[in-house]
């Protein structure tokens, strides 16, 4: 993505039509990196956001994998949706397939989320469960393990897990599975 497009967020601004919708239930959240018109709360049904992706590149490293969150089928997932303007929605396609779809883990998708009084379609990046990153469902135990061991090119798998709880905690969804692991996390040593 052309670095001189600057993130932005203009309260107030309408959708207009043209615009896409990225749903961010990640560090999309917290680092977007692409120009928005307006950010909203959202829910997603039929997905939840669970540590499910072995992160080989930004978390961790093919020897050492950290995890990351994933889209995965079943349940529902409280997240956030970013309107891109017309004008910018190639560009972030392009700059978001780039970022998310390095190691071919995830799907883009189109896929209706609830916002405040209406519902929209937005790009979302789901997990392939036949991806060799795919791992599953881990017990809270054996997630802990890896967070607190990867380390990748974006830094500390421990800092990811810390950054979507933060979010989380600010959409109001302050006591789940993701603050639980994060209170195993912090209880461990790296080793």
């Amino acid at each position: 993505m052309d670095k001189r497009i600057e993130q932005q967020s203009h309260p107030g601004a309408e959708p207009a039509p043209g615009d896409i919708w990225v749903f961010g239930y990640g560090s999309l959240m917290w680092r977007p990196g692409f120009p928005y018109r307006v950010v909203e709360p959202a829910l997603l049904r039929g997905y939840h956001r669970a540590f499910c992706v072995y992160s080989v590149r930004y978390r961790g490293t093919p020897e050492r994998p950290g995890l990351v969150v994933g889209l995965d089928r079943g349940g529902s997932c409280r997240a956030r949706a970013f309107c891109v303007a017309a004008a910018d929605a190639d560009a972030v396609c392009d700059y978001l397939d780039a970022r998310e779809l390095v190691t071919g883990v995830y799907h883009r998708r189109l896929v209706p989320v609830e916002l405040p009084g209406r519902r929209v379609m937005a790009h979302a990046y789901v997990a392939d469960r036949a991806h060799r990153q795919y791992a599953g469902k881990l017990s809270l135990s054996e997630a802990a393990e890896v967070i607190v061991a990867g380390r990748g090119a974006e830094g500390d798998n421990r800092i990811y897990l810390e950054n979507t709880v933060a979010q989380l905690d600010d959409l109001g969804l302050n006591d789940g599975p993701l603050h639980a692991l994060l209170r195993l996390v912090r209880e461990r040593r790296v080793e």
